[in-house]
């Protein structure tokens, strides 16, 4: 598949240090890592909602209009699509999200998953991957109202629970290595950052989008770019 170009940065990609990282080894070879995000002025959690609601609009940037998604990560995200709507219609709980990405630009580093989404709503995402009905990657996005903005914690648990199939754990840490890890933290620091400038703008455009497409324990939880950050001293281990 062709990738497609990379946008303008047109704001600030926020730096790894501007998070609180952690990355904890969990049973049975399990992985997850917790990113606790600086607010983000100026954002609500009803447009977070929103936001995610309509991933498959467009909007103006830089003076053209793009896909939503691709101006979320301008250099890092190729393509988002609804790959099956939510019961009720659009991109809800119970639709299907396929996402295309390469974290740092790096080809290596592309990602193709269709994930499903288990939970949509004010305070939050979830997006689960599952093979034959066992869960195997779940990333979820909580999100609540602060004096400074919203507050958002990004969660991602790789990795299967039964004992039985605990030998999967170490296909998939082949499949997402330690590195690759380390360059999705990069990547989710940078895109997360950049809805402190993509949400606002859009609640003042006033132009409604239509809707899309009518454990650590046991419980769930072009040159635009310049040298890579190091990740490895801003992070945490549990």
């Amino acid at each position: 598949m062709n990738a497609t170009p990379s946008l303008p940065v047109l704001y600030p990609l926020r730096a790894v240090d501007t998070a609180t990282v952690h990355f904890t080894d969990c049973a049975r070879g399990r992985r997850r890592i917790t990113i606790d995000h600086r607010p983000l002025a100026g954002v609500t959690p009803a447009m977070l909602l929103d936001w995610f609601t309509h991933l498959g609009g467009t909007m103006e940037y830089g003076g053209a209009v793009v896909d939503r998604y691709h101006a979320w990560h301008p250099i890092d995200h190729i393509r988002w699509e609804l790959a099956r709507p939510a019961p009720t219609g659009g991109a809800g709980e119970g639709a299907r999200f396929h996402m295309v990405e390469a974290f740092g630009a790096r080809p290596e580093f592309t990602v193709d998953e269709v994930a499903r989404v288990e939970k949509l709503d004010e305070t939050g995402i979830r997006l689960v991957l599952r093979i034959a009905g066992v869960p195997i990657f779940q990333l979820e996005h909580t999100w609540s109202a602060g004096a400074d903005g919203a507050h958002y914690v990004t969660v991602m648990d790789l990795g299967v629970r039964s004992p039985l199939l605990a030998p999967l754990n170490r296909v998939l840490h082949r499949k997402f290595s330690g590195e690759k890890a380390l360059a999705w933290v990069k990547h989710n620091i940078e895109e997360v950052g950049q809805l402190e400038y993509l949400l606002p703008s859009l609640s003042s455009s006033g132009e409604p989008e239509p809707p899309q497409g009518a454990e650590c324990g046991d419980s769930a939880p072009d040159g635009q770019r310049g040298e890579a950050e190091p990740v490895h001293g801003q992070l945490h281990r549990a």
